[in-house]
């Protein structure tokens, strides 16, 4: 059995043929996407945040509205780009938008990807510290983050307040009771997979990686995943953690889907994220069902996976996104066992 959600890039433009032609589209049908998912049986809601795009960002305002008009579904991010982030404030919002979800936030972290200008976060007001780099200020503002979500009081209190204060050092409010356990990491390599275990986060693993061995994407992805959980047990956490994978998954079943996604077989692609990294891209699956299931029963990291996410193509409007999901729920999942 897996959880199955799915994933929003959330891409507005101004072209005709798109659903999603403005920032106030995309909002709006994100919420009603998680309605409908929710109404379907899936499980999750996700959102990716881009800064300088015309994509989703600010990712809470979308999660509290969603939280509140749903009441089962998780949602979440993959992922937050933490070297824009304050993560004290941040700790205020993640806070109020579990509250408002009754404790179904699932909240993805990363350092990031390549970004749409050159050193985006500088503009946020953020910049590395001696020697280090930007990944390193990323995975610094994780680590408070996570420090802050234990609820420590850790501010002196005015003596003079304009409220009455409880007693001791103060803590950031609202505080979720809980939501330490439902952070993830985004994890584009082996190494910062086993750094987020022991920092006892839950793992996502996307389409993107670098290319460490050269085998194929699922098979690199897997051998990630086991990297990890071995990192978990060793360091000695309680708890069972979460993984997911995403993948772009289309079941060809009417003529909508094979004019959009019916154009043959996708494969790896290997590129470079910066001049150092090379990285290697996981291939899509667009097929007739019976062939799609036995695809993806050779798929080593969906099988290692608890969590699996659908990349959904937000631009083709909730209706059809609807649909993508709902098929995948009811043709794909039972033959595979997921359901």
């Amino acid at each position: 059995m897996k959880k199955i959600g799915f994933l929003s890039f959330g891409h507005w433009t101004p072209s005709p043929q798109s659903q999603a032609r403005s920032a106030a589209d995309v909002l709006l049908q994100s919420i009603d996407l998680a309605v409908a998912a929710e109404e379907l049986g899936a499980d999750g809601a996700y959102f990716r945040v881009h800064h300088f795009a015309r994509q989703l960002a600010s990712p809470f305002p979308l999660l509290a509205a969603v939280g509140a008009k749903t009441s089962r579904i998780e949602i979440g991010t993959a992922v937050i780009d933490m070297r824009y982030e304050n993560p004290l404030y941040m700790i205020e919002d993640a806070g109020a938008a579990d509250l408002i979800a009754r404790g179904r936030l699932q909240l993805g972290i990363s350092r990031g990807s390549p970004e749409q200008v050159i050193d985006g976060w500088r503009y946020f007001g953020y910049q590395p510290g001696e020697g280090q780099t930007d990944a390193d200020m990323g995975r610094r503002h994780a680590e408070i983050f996570l420090d802050m979500l234990r609820g420590q009081g850790f501010a002196q209190p005015n003596p003079r307040p304009m409220f009455p204060n409880p007693p001791g050092l103060l803590r950031l409010e609202p505080l979720s009771e809980g939501l330490r356990e439902q952070i993830w990491w985004g994890a584009g390599s082996n190494a910062t997979a086993v750094w987020a275990a022991k920092l006892g986060m839950n793992l996502q693993s996307s389409t993107l990686k670098s290319d460490e061995t050269g085998e194929a994407f699922h098979i690199q992805q897997a051998a990630q995943i086991r990297a990890y959980r071995a990192a978990w047990k060793e360091a000695g956490h309680t708890r069972e953690p979460r993984v997911s994978v995403s993948r772009s998954i289309f079941a060809l079943v009417d003529d909508r889907d094979r004019a959009y996604f019916g154009n043959g077989q996708e494969e790896d692609q290997i590129g470079f994220i910066d001049e150092r990294t090379r990285a290697i891209f996981g291939r899509g699956y667009a097929a007739e069902p019976d062939k799609l299931i036995e695809q993806l029963k050779t798929d080593e990291a969906i099988a290692e996976a608890d969590t699996l996410l659908l990349t959904v193509p937000n631009q083709l409007g909730v209706a059809y996104n609807a649909h993508v999901i709902e098929t995948i729920l009811t043709q794909i999942a039972p033959a595979l066992g997921w359901r």
